[in-house]
């Protein structure tokens, strides 16, 4: 018989929720990310401190007592944060990947691959609205050019209303007797 997997895989909706913005960067918080791979906060920490070469700042930062307090504001599942005395790690997608290496257990490898494909469709869903927005400026500087000759068209329009038979001088051949 087939060994059937009771793990339940989180919904992508529960991460994207946990993707922060923090000095720029799309960050999860140390404890949220403690929580999905299936150890406490304070381990991985150990984990972190024992590996901190392969944490370079482009990977994890340490929050600043301001940008805890933001968080804190913010995101209501991470009220606990307020009383804690340590301020908490964010990690870059880069960092998730690197974080997974270190804990290398079977859940944190699990959850990094999920982390991964979202952070890569909110990057494809970014580049997609960038197109848009740039498509939608094109589209704009289109019609404020349309505007100056629709204008145009309307002051010919008028002249014809005013005037509808102008004197012409009568073109073709002209008889002399």
């Amino acid at each position: 018989m087939e060994k059937i997997n009771k793990e339940i895989a989180l919904p992508d909706e529960l991460i994207i929720s946990k993707i922060l913005i923090i000095r720029g960067h799309k960050v999860m918080i140390d404890r949220d990310l403690s929580e999905l791979y299936g150890v406490t906060t304070k381990r991985l920490n150990e984990q972190v401190k024992r590996n901190m070469q392969r944490f370079p700042e482009d990977f994890m930062f340490q929050l600043t007592e301001e940008e805890k307090n933001e968080v804190v504001a913010k995101c209501d599942h991470l009220k606990a944060l307020k009383f804690s005395s340590t301020l908490p790690y964010a990690f870059t997608e880069h960092g998730a990947v690197m974080l997974a290496s270190v804990l290398n257990s079977e859940t944190a490898i699990k959850m990094n691959v999920q982390s991964i494909r979202i952070f890569s469709k909110m990057r494809e869903m970014h580049l997609t609205h960038k197109d848009i927005l740039l498509k939608l400026e094109s589209i704009e500087k289109q019609v404020a050019n349309h505007d100056e000759k629709i204008k145009l068209i309307f002051e010919y329009l008028k002249e014809l209303l005013h005037n509808p038979n102008p004197p012409r001088e009568l073109i073709g051949f002209k008889r002399y007797d």
